[in-house]
């Protein structure tokens, strides 16, 4: 009894001894690598949009191009993209990784039962022996927990829950992503169905000019090569209407699917561009780093890569492991149960590599070389975010410059056009000076048009650029986790 009782203290006392030590973890702390953030958006100098009443964006940023059907459809986009679908299974299964990281911060416990028939020799008088068939019962209770001295399972949830995050960052960098395709496609489409009203106006213009050289053929003040270029003029304006129809329909079987819906069974009819080019709050280029899912992944990406190194470094030190048994163990399945019956044990193991042939420092190598090439794409990540601003930021000033040029050569056009017009009418120029003003006409229409889709997709790209109003501390508040044990203890 007293050397069990002896024995007892001394493995309770190693393994108070062990728990000591059981707040080290290896490997370094995770800080945020430093980026350079400038002060001020180069393009917002000298030039800016209208101060909006609201200074930061909303997570429903269409709203603010005030078009009820757009508002619709990117109502679909969060319920039905199947991209989606796919990014939000993936972050359930990084969320089911962390629980399985977390599963190693406890002992394994195993229950059975088992019958093992076995001959055993019997000794008879005189030297002699004979062989018996022995039948032993057991229910085994067994246990063993591998103590994470060195925080090597800590590590491992760190990066797991970090890479979950990221996951979280992704899903929502691809709901940005189809949102902003979404509004793209169908203001594209809206401004296809200006220019076949545009042109539609035309072919109903070059109809009257046809007319007109046709009566003047036939009262002999024209000859027949004015009206063959009048109908040249016109079939060459409705053969330009009715091609729009191709990029039309594939910009309506982009939207039905980015809407979840099939192409086939999906149609959204000509209507008017009703969209009013909103003003986009920028705010400065540090904020940037917060409101980009795409930049809050990345980041997010280092820190479980930092936590790989700890994982590795763990290896270089030895690994404890508790076990412990208990049971009931007989020959009779009647007394199997009994007080007597019952065994158990409890022990202790250690064990150190001595050899691996340069295993631990080449994994210890790797992950820090991972860690290196995390911490590269999050700044190139947040560079490019800066360049995407910037280039948006300088389209919207120098399209809104072009804009106003193009308005007044619309403007002139138009006149040119009556002018021209009175003048053939009058007999003092020739049919030709029509034909080139005419052709001119359409050209400035069709480039004002142009002008204002290229300001449209502009301002969705910018708001694309900005984060489309999300930010990064929302995936702290949906953390499907809680902290560690030895955390929560601590806290």
């Amino acid at each position: 009894m007293f050397r069990r009782a002896r024995a007892s203290s001394v493995l309770g006392a190693a393994v108070g001894a062990l728990l000591l030590v059981a707040g080290c973890t290896v490997g370094p702390n995770y800080v945020r690598p430093t980026v350079i953030s400038p002060p001020a958006y180069k393009e917002l100098e000298g030039w800016k949009v209208a101060a909006p009443q609201d200074t930061t964006l909303r997570g429903a940023w269409w709203e603010m191009f005030q078009d009820p059907e757009l508002n619709a459809l990117e109502a679909e986009v969060s319920i039905s993209n199947q991209t989606l679908a796919a990014a939000e299974a993936q972050v359930r299964q990084a969320q089911a990784a962390v629980q399985a990281a977390r599963a190693s911060y406890f002992p394994v416990i195993s229950v059975g039962a088992a019958v093992a028939n076995s001959r055993q020799p019997t000794s008879l008088g005189g030297g002699a022996a004979s062989r018996r068939t022995v039948t032993d019962y057991s229910v085994p209770l067994q246990a063993s927990w591998e103590l994470d001295l060195w925080g090597r399972v800590r590590r491992s949830v760190e990066s797991q829950q970090a890479s979950a995050k990221a996951s979280q960052a992704d899903l929502e960098s691809t709901r940005l992503s189809a949102q902003a395709a979404l509004a793209q496609s169908y203001f594209a489409l809206r401004i296809l169905d200006a220019q076949r009203q545009l042109l539609d106006e035309t072919v109903a213009d070059y109809q009257k000019t046809l007319e007109l050289t046709q009566n003047r053929y036939a009262s002999g003040v024209a000859s027949k090569a004015d009206v063959v270029q009048a109908e040249t003029q016109l079939k060459t304006a409705q053969a330009q209407a009715i091609d729009v129809g191709v990029q039309r329909a594939q910009l309506e079987h982009a939207i039905a699917s980015l809407t979840g819906t099939p192409a086939s069974t999906f149609s959204l009819p000509a209507a008017s561009l009703s969209a009013v080019l909103p003003a986009i709050p920028a705010g400065v280029p540090s904020e940037l780093l917060e409101r980009r899912p795409d930049i809050a992944a990345a980041e997010r990406r280092v820190a479980a890569a930092n936590a790989q190194i700890g994982v590795a470094e763990a290896a270089y030190y030895p690994t404890v492991t508790l076990s412990g048994s208990a049971g009931f163990l007989d020959t009779t399945l009647s007394s199997l149960f009994s007080w007597p019956s019952r065994v158990w044990a409890v022990g202790a193991a250690i064990a150190e590599t001595v050899f691996e042939g340069g295993l631990r420092r080449a994994q210890s190598a790797e992950a820090r070389a991972a860690y290196d090439g995390t911490v590269a794409s999050y700044r190139q990540t947040v560079l490019t975010g800066f360049q995407e601003v910037e280039d948006n930021l300088a389209a919207l000033r120098i399209l809104q410059d072009e804009a106003q040029v193009q308005d007044e050569a619309v403007k002139a056009a138009r006149e040119s056009v009556a002018l021209t017009t009175n003048q053939y009418k009058a007999g003092t120029v020739s049919y030709l000076n029509v034909i080139v003003v005419q052709a001119v006409a359409l050209a400035n229409e069709s480039n004002a048009l142009a002008i204002r889709g290229r300001r449209i997709a502009a301002s969705v790209l910018l708001i694309e650029a900005l984060g489309g109003g999300w930010n990064a501390p929302s995936l702290d508040r949906t953390e499907p986790w809680g902290p560690a044990p030895q955390q929560a203890a601590a806290q």
